[in-house]
C-alpha cells in the first residue's frame, strides 16, 4: 500500500504553529489571572484588613494614652522608676563597711589599743588614734601599714598595695603613765577602694615577720567606747 502526503510542508509548519500560538496563550490567560487573583488579595489586605488593624491600633493607643495623662501621679511615677534603674549601679558603688573591722584587727599590733577610728570612704582615708605598750609598738604598726598587701580573687590579681600615703601624724611617750599603753599615736592612710569593694572578693596579706593577730587568742583591741565615723558623699 502506497501513502501519499497531501499536505504541503508549509501546511504542516502551519499547523504546528497555531498549537504553539495557543499553548503560549492558555498559559499567558493562566499567568494573568493568578497575577490578578493577588492583585486583589493585596488591594483587600491593605485596603481593608491592615488599615482596620492600624484604626484598631490606634485606638487603644490612644485608649492608654488617655488613661495614662489622667493619672496625676505620673511624673512621680516616671520619677520612681527612673531612680530604681539606677539602684543596682548605686548599689555596686557601696562600700562593704562591714569589712572594717576585720581589716583594722589584722593591722593593729597586739600590744595596741584603739580609742578613736574615723574612716572617710570619699577620700579612702582611714585615721585612727590610740595607745600601745612602747614606741616600737607604733613603729611595727607603721611597718605592717607599709607592707600589707591584698589578693583579689575577682581578677586572680596578688601582692597588691593594700595601703599607702601612710603617716604618723602625731605620737607621745611618758614612763610617768600608770596605765598599759604609755606611747600615745595617730596615724592617717589611705586605702585601696577595692579593699571594700562590693563587686570584688579580697583577702587582706599581712606578713607573718611584721605582725598577726592570727596567733592571738582574741586580744582585746578596742578601748572602753571607741568612737568611729564613717563619711559617705554623693
Amino acid at each position: 500500500m502506497v501513502e501519499f502526503n497531501l499536505l504541503p510542508e508549509v501546511k504542516l509548519q502551519y499547523l504546528r504553529a497555531k498549537k504553539q500560538e495557543h499553548l503560549v496563550l492558555s498559559i499567558s490567560i493562566f499567568a494573568g489571572a493568578v497575577s490578578l487573583a493577588i492583585f486583589i488579595f493585596l488591594l483587600v489586605f491593605t485596603g481593608v484588613i491592615q488599615r482596620s488593624t492600624i484604626n484598631n491600633l490606634s485606638s487603644q493607643i490612644n485608649q492608654s494614652t488617655a488613661t495614662l495623662s489622667s493619672n496625676k501621679n505620673l511624673n512621680k511615677i516616671l520619677t520612681v522608676q527612673n531612680q530604681l534603674k539606677t539602684l543596682p549601679s548605686l548599689e555596686a558603688q557601696t562600700p562593704v563597711v562591714s569589712r572594717l573591722f576585720n581589716y583594722i584587727s589584722q593591722i593593729t599590733p597586739p600590744n595596741a589599743t584603739i580609742s578613736t577610728l574615723s574612716v572617710n570612704f570619699t577620700t579612702d582615708n582611714i585615721s585612727v588614734s590610740g595607745g600601745a605598750d612602747s614606741l616600737a609598738t607604733v613603729n611595727t604598726y607603721i611597718d605592717t601599714l607599709k607592707y600589707a598587701t591584698y589578693n583579689n580573687q575577682t581578677n586572680n590579681t596578688k601582692n597588691n598595695q593594700a595601703f599607702n600615703s601612710i603617716d604618723l601624724s602625731s605620737f607621745g611617750y611618758s614612763s610617768a603613765s600608770s596605765g598599759a599603753s604609755p606611747a600615745q599615736y595617730s596615724i592617717t592612710f589611705n586605702f585601696s577602694p577595692t579593699l571594700f569593694s562590693s563587686t570584688d572578693k579580697v583577702t587582706l596579706v599581712i606578713p607573718n615577720e611584721i605582725t598577726t593577730r592570727s596567733i592571738i587568742n582574741q586580744p582585746k583591741l578596742f578601748k572602753a567606747e571607741p568612737t568611729l565615723t564613717s563619711k559617705k558623699t554623693g
